[in-house]
C-alpha cells in the first residue's frame, strides 16, 4: 500500500507542475483577437491581386486598341475616303451642336466669321490633300481644324462664361 501511496502523491506532484506548464501567462483573448485580425490581412492581399490583375487588364486591353489604331493609320488606305470619313464625322458633330446651342446668346458677334476662316482652312488641307493624299501632317492638321471649330462653338456658347 505505501507503493500504491507514493505513486498517488508522484503523480500529483506531477500534475500540479503538467497544469502549471500548460497554463497560460496571460488572457488569451489578445491573441486571438490578433489571429482574427491577421485572416484579415491575409485575405486583403488576394483583393489587391485582384485589383492588379483588373488593372493589368485594362491596360492590356486599351494597349491592344491603341496599337490596332496604330496599325490602322499605318495600313495603306484609300485617303480620299479617310478624308471624306472625317470630315462627314465632323460636320454631322458640328451640325449636332450648333442644333444644341441654337438659341443660346453668343459671347461674341463675330463668331461665325471665325467659323468661315476656319471653314476656308479645312478645305485649303482637303486640296493639299488632294496631291499629297499620305501627308498624315496634313491629316493631323486637318482634325486640329475641325476641333478648332468644335471648341469655338462650344466656348461661345458656353454658359459659364456668360455668368461672368
Amino acid at each position: 500500500m505505501k507503493s500504491n501511496l507514493d505513486f498517488e502523491l508522484k503523480l500529483a506532484e506531477k500534475l500540479r507542475c503538467v497544469a502549471k506548464e500548460s497554463l497560460p501567462e496571460r488572457d488569451l483573448w489578445p491573441g486571438i483577437e490578433l489571429a482574427l485580425v491577421d485572416q484579415a490581412v491575409i485575405k486583403e492581399p488576394a483583393n489587391r491581386f485582384n485589383k492588379v490583375s483588373l488593372i493589368a487588364a485594362s491596360v492590356l486591353v486599351l494597349s491592344f486598341i491603341a496599337w490596332s489604331t496604330f496599325e490602322q493609320f499605318n495600313r495603306p488606305v484609300n485617303d480620299s475616303v479617310l478624308v471624306a470619313n472625317l470630315s462627314e464625322q465632323h460636320q454631322l458633330q458640328k451640325q449636332a451642336l450648333l442644333v444644341q446651342v441654337k438659341g443660346q446668346p453668343a459671347l461674341t458677334q463675330n463668331w461665325q466669321e471665325q467659323l468661315k476662316v476656319l471653314d476656308k482652312a479645312e478645305l485649303a488641307i482637303k486640296a493639299a490633300l488632294k496631291n499629297e493624299p499620305n501627308n498624315m501632317a496634313l491629316l493631323k492638321l486637318l482634325q486640329n481644324v475641325y476641333q478648332q471649330q468644335i471648341n469655338l462653338i462650344e466656348r461661345v456658347h458656353s454658359p459659364k462664361w456668360t455668368q461672368i
